[in-house]
């Protein structure tokens, strides 16, 4: 049998996904909802955190409990690299008109808030084995976020890494004022002659950090995907790392494989 807070938890789920109670409704103080289900303070808290963590409700600390509104849905599948690639020698007007986070969200350039951090640091073990270069060889560390104008948080975390002596060849890549690129990395390396031959995607899954969950806003129960992309150029050589840490309840990955026929 269901215990106290499970039934609880069970009618307010049910008025959620009923849309008795809509997006945004702020709840009753808690004393008020354990005098309505006949129940104490404690064991309501119990069922209010079931739903927390199942992103169905929102606790603001110090102001109430609210239903959680949806957030903006990201969908990225691995055709994305394909349509950056052919776009990363066209007209500049079209570069400029929109990007891939456009594409894999549905939204407008004016629906985005974008920054971007630069900054000069050398390979530690991990990095080296993936670049294939000596421990301590310099990189430019680039770290992205980017979210909707309506929402608080950034819909992923994102560190982007390539060789400092490489994109030193062209002085404007050193320069995050320059941010957001027309056509992202791939033009950027196409402004160095460097065309893109293979882009290799790893994800996997762990509860996020303390700082992970506070920037990303996500609740309890709630795991992150990490995503560690390999580009290598048309010779092989990895020429990007980069690491993207995605929340797990507004993040949808989409592989699709065109199989040959027999």
């Amino acid at each position: 049998m269901a215990k106290k807070y499970e039934q609880i938890a069970d009618a307010l789920r049910k008025d959620i996904r009923a849309g008795r109670l809509k997006p945004g409704d702020r709840l009753p103080a808690e004393t008020a909802l354990a005098e309505q289900f006949r129940t104490s303070v404690p064991t309501m808290r119990q069922a209010l955190s079931v739903l927390q963590a199942e992103g169905l409700v929102e606790k603001v600390h110090g102001v109430a409990n609210f239903v959680r509104k949806p957030r903006r849905l990201v969908q990225r599948s691995n055709d994305r690299h394909q349509w950056e690639k052919d776009r990363a020698r066209g007209d500049e007007t079209e570069r400029r008109s929109t990007g891939a986070t456009e594409r894999d969200t549905g939204l407008a350039i004016d629906d985005l808030v974008f920054s971007a951090q630069y900054r000069r640091t050398e390979a530690d073990e991990d990095l080296a084995e993936a670049f294939g270069v000596p421990q301590g060889t310099a990189l430019l560390e680039r770290v992205y976020r980017t979210r909707y104008r309506e929402e608080g948080e950034p819909f992923s975390l994102v560190r982007s890494y390539l060789v400092y002596d490489v994109v030193a060849a062209n002085a404007d890549l050193l320069d995050e004022t320059q941010e957001p690129w027309p056509g992202g990395t791939q033009n950027q390396l196409y402004t160095l002659g460097i065309e893109l031959g293979e882009i290799t995607e790893r994800v996997t899954a762990r509860p996020p950090t303390v700082e992970e969950a506070e920037e990303l806003g996500i609740t309890a129960g709630v795991a992150v995907l990490l995503l560690r992309k390999a580009c290598r150029d048309i010779n092989g050589s990895v020429v990007e790392v980069s690491d993207v840490t995605s929340p797990g309840d507004r993040t949808e990955m989409v592989f699709r494989t065109p199989l040959a026929r027999w």
